[in-house]
């Protein structure tokens, strides 16, 4: 059996395709959640609402929801849906004319 001699070199380019890696995974993880239903306490922690903000968007039907015995299920999507259909950007300044952008 052969021995494979390891330089300086290889371990520094193992390590930095490593943390590439490990960079690329984290940045998959933090745009996307694990998974794809949700319950009632993630989706309260994700937006940083009561859970009588959450019920109220229930019973409006502002944000749609499976409900399975006593656990109540939101889809991920119908979240981010919610969030782009409510964004309110009429008074933003748009990027040319922002005076404050050479700031």
């Amino acid at each position: 059996m052969a021995a494979t001699i390891i330089t300086p070199e290889d371990l520094q380019r193992f390590k930095e395709e490593l943390l590439e890696e490990l960079r690329n995974l984290l940045a998959q993880r933090q745009t996307t959640p694990v998974r794809k239903w949700l319950k009632s306490h993630e989706v309260r922690r994700l937006l940083t609402i009561s859970p009588g903000t959450l019920q109220n968007l229930r019973v409006t039907g502002k944000l749609p929801f499976t409900k399975i015995g006593g656990v109540i299920f939101y889809d991920y999507e119908d979240i981010q849906t919610m969030i782009q259909e409510n964004k309110n950007n009429r008074d933003f300044p748009s990027r040319k004319h922002n005076p404050w952008r050479n700031v």
